[in-house]
């Protein structure tokens, strides 16, 4: 059984489709690019996937469960973690709490544990507390506990933000364009990040990514996209010589 499964899937916003026909399968460990130009439906299937959209048309499946009627924080809890093209931290909040308040949808404690403050809810807090420091000690961020977000680097941002999508053990990431507004010295260390995430975490990562050196840096294969439908699909070496690919990135003439 795949570990994601997506058969048709179709989607328009008025008279503009946004996908058309879109199917695709991940494995288990495995790490898949998603790429086109603007506008080509990428981020459509994140949200999709995710149960911010419905689908119009087609088939979405996570490890044999449909996904098509879940809501977002139901499909979250089956496996599925992401981040966003625009970091979406609560910058209001220490970083920590940023990854406590992550945990609140397993939480098990109701509202008579928390008028009381019952020893079950203590000593959920106290796990909640301890897992999501021990995940900041593992990227790093230990040290930067009890800033606010919007007091860190860009680069650091992102790296709370992946590390949030990971409090949840999913066993599919969602990475929607990670090295945006980066130089090329936290474009280095992303990409290491996000090997070492694979690696340390068994996680399957789909990535949506304009930066080339990123996508063939670490992805296992790569699927392209062009006004919502899927023109290429192989292997990164494959994909940097197409000429589908080489066309809509570039325009025809200039291919």
């Amino acid at each position: 059984m795949p570990l994601l499964q997506i058969d048709n899937l179709t989607h328009s916003f008025g008279g503009l489709m946004a996908v058309a026909g879109f199917s695709t399968t991940l494995g288990e460990d495995e790490t898949v690019g998603l790429i086109g130009p603007n506008g080509a439906g990428k981020t459509t299937i994140f949200n999709l996937l995710c149960g911010l959209y419905r689908p119009q048309k087609g088939d979405l499946s996570f490890q044999g469960q449909r996904l098509n009627d879940l809501r977002p924080h139901q499909i979250t809890s089956l496996g599925i973690g992401r981040t966003f093209q625009n970091i979406r931290l609560w910058n209001e909040l220490s970083v920590l709490d940023n990854l406590r308040i992550a945990h609140y949808s397993q939480m098990r404690y109701g509202f008579i544990d928390t008028f009381f403050l019952t020893s079950r809810l203590r000593a959920t807090e106290r796990r909640v507390h301890d897992e999501a420091l021990e995940l900041l000690r593992l990227f790093g961020l230990e040290a930067h506990a009890a800033e606010r977000p919007r007091n860190l680097a860009y680069g650091m941002q992102r790296r709370v933000e992946i590390c949030r999508a990971l409090v949840m053990k999913p066993k599919l990431l969602l990475l929607d364009e990670p090295a945006a507004g980066m130089n090329q010295g936290e474009i280095d260390q992303l990409v290491e990040l996000i090997q070492w995430v694979r690696r340390q975490f068994h996680v399957t990562i789909w990535i949506i990514e304009h930066q080339m050196r990123v996508i063939m840096s670490i992805c296992d294969r790569i699927q392209v996209l062009d006004f919502g439908k899927t023109i290429a699909e192989g292997p990164p070496e494959a994909i940097r010589n197409d000429r589908r690919v080489i066309e809509a990135y570039l325009g025809e003439e200039v291919a």
